[in-house]
């Protein structure tokens, strides 16, 4: 059974920095792409940032560059996301995902997900 348990989330002023932390299990860890997502209220699940095996980042705009930087421990099964900046409009409930294969397709569209933690960030 694949499990990605995601933690770290919380209430924070903005500004503020947070890092989430998505621990897997039930899976070959270094053969799949694991990305960040987040989903705002009333708001479609939105793709953040993914990571190769041997850390290649992907990324698809440069909206979040600079504020938002994924990384992941092979020996830990664990990813990151570490957040500065913080806005209020970041505020969303944040899933970890993992994608068997690398292409936009694949990593936009994951075979696992978590079950999410939420980030709120006050003004």
């Amino acid at each position: 059974q694949v499990l990605l348990v995601e933690s770290g989330g919380g209430l924070v002023q903005a500004g503020g920095s947070l890092r989430l932390s998505c621990a897997a299990s039930g899976l070959p860890f270094n053969s799949y792409v694991m990305g960040w997502f987040r989903q705002a209220p009333g708001k479609e699940r939105e793709f953040l940032r993914a990571i190769s095996w041997n850390g290649y980042n992907i990324y698809y705009d440069d909206s979040l560059k600079g504020r938002f930087t994924i990384s992941r421990d092979n020996a830990k099964y664990t990813v990151y996301l570490q957040m500065s900046s913080l806005k209020p409009e970041d505020t969303a409930v944040y899933y970890c995902a993992a994608s068997r294969g690398s292409g936009r397709m694949q990593v936009t569209h994951p075979d696992y997900w978590g079950q999410g933690t939420q980030v709120t960030v006050s003004s």
